[in-house]
């Protein structure tokens, strides 16, 4: 279902809040969102002249979130001891009158996970494209409340405050404000919900989100590649199931901002037969 990473475990120790074999996906843990992350306003959204509605999928705020594919049935292709690859053809539904050929790619290596999800437009016209993840990094502890201990570091210089829909209103330096997580510290009772951007990459050209337990060992990174310029960091607090929030860390990479299908912001235009693709991993420390 929705080819999700439900576990990721090192020597028994849990990388990512998941959920069970036998459980229903809650909170889009691990799911990848195409063709959009995040939200659209209102579900509605205008390309090349046409007016475009798709069914809201987030009724509670009025819109469509995370994309059409994270409650499909994929197609394994190709499974060995390391990795495993799924794909999935979109087809064209209500608000969405294209066709891609969509692929995810999930291979370990001795630094960890890589996950690489590729999109090409079979339709016989341009579309719009962005994509992204959705894991739930844990420090290994699995309770309410977990993260608060946790020290979390954020590359991001600024962030994109948001509407009670969830809709960016702008853009802000996260200089004295509780979004700045530039440096390692505590989480504490922070509240966060929304997307980091001007993100600062390493030598590698590689951004990273780390995640350590207060006694700073067995920690864990989350990077992503250039295609992923922004990071939604979401705390957990407005979850559904009282168990579930804040017992582990939205870390959400994303090739485009929230509500980018209006607001243009990072949106990939795919031409007919053109490719897109985007890596993303997770690693211990």
């Amino acid at each position: 279902m929705g080819a999700a990473l439900r576990i990721y475990r090192q020597n028994g120790r849990d990388l990512l809040d998941g959920y069970g074999k036998e459980d229903m996906c809650t909170g889009a843990r691990g799911q990848s969102l195409i063709p959009w992350p995040n939200r659209i306003k209102g579900g509605r959204y205008e390309w090349e002249g046409r007016h475009l509605q798709l069914d809201l999928s987030e009724p509670d705020k009025g819109g469509a979130i995370h994309g059409l594919t994270r409650w499909r049935n994929w197609s394994v292709q190709r499974h060995t001891a390391d990795s495993i690859s799924f794909t999935y053809t979109l087809h064209a539904c209500q608000g969405w009158p294209w066709v891609l050929d969509c692929q995810l790619d999930y291979q370990l290596g001795h630094d960890g996970l890589t996950v690489r999800t590729t999109a090409v437009n079979r339709s016989t016209e341009p579309c719009p494209f962005g994509t992204g993840a959705h894991p739930y990094l844990s420090t290994g502890v699995g309770r309410p409340g977990a993260i608060d201990a946790g020290l979390v570091q954020v590359p991001g210089h600024t962030f994109l405050p948001v509407d009670p829909q969830g809709i960016p209103t702008g853009h802000e330096r996260v200089d004295g404000t509780e979004y700045d997580l530039i440096q390692l510290q505590q989480l504490g009772g922070r509240h966060i919900d929304v997307a980091y951007t001007d993100l600062l990459r390493d030598a590698d050209g590689l951004a990273r989100v780390k995640l350590l337990p207060p006694d700073r060992t067995g920690g864990l990174e989350l990077w992503v590649d250039e295609t992923y310029p922004y990071l939604e960091i979401f705390t957990g607090d407005t979850l559904p199931q009282p168990d579930r929030r804040r017992s582990g860390l939205g870390v959400e990479p994303m090739t485009c901002a929230p509500d980018a299908f209006n607001s243009g912001e990072g949106l990939i235009t795919l031409e007919p037969g053109q490719s897109h693709t985007a890596q993303w991993g997770i690693g211990p420390l």
